[in-house]
């Protein structure tokens, strides 16, 4: 994937697909006209674009998408902890944590994410 970058726009779009698909290309152009306030044009312009992205497909008419919100937002965090803590979990977590106290129940949950992502 070339880029996965979405800016502010772009991310309510794909909110509206991720939430409803799969969907028509033109249920969704009814959809960001009502929410975004966008012309037909307008939307598919920016289908297009997210599709040559690789993040959405619009086959025979009907849009979905090719990775998921979670696996968007997934590699949106990695490159985050990549650039910003040389690829440090550990150092994103302790600056992550560094203002904040949190409860027995949420340190018990995140000691379980962690020791499900053992290999």
């Amino acid at each position: 994937m070339a880029e996965i970058k979405l800016g502010e726009i772009e991310s309510r779009f794909a909110e509206i697909i991720w939430t409803n698909e799969p969907l028509s290309s033109s249920q969704l152009a009814k959809m960001a006209e009502a929410e975004l306030g966008w012309k037909k044009s307008t939307t598919y312009t920016i289908l297009k674009r997210l599709c040559d992205r690789g993040i959405f497909r619009n086959q025979n008419g009907t849009v979905s998408s090719l990775i998921t919100k979670n696996e968007f937002y997934a590699m949106q965090s990695e490159k985050f902890v990549d650039e910003s803590f040389d690829g440090s979990l550990p150092a994103f977590l302790t600056a992550f944590s560094m203002r904040k106290k949190y409860t027995d129940e949420e340190v018990e949950k995140m000691k379980q994410i962690l020791d499900s992502m053992r290999g």
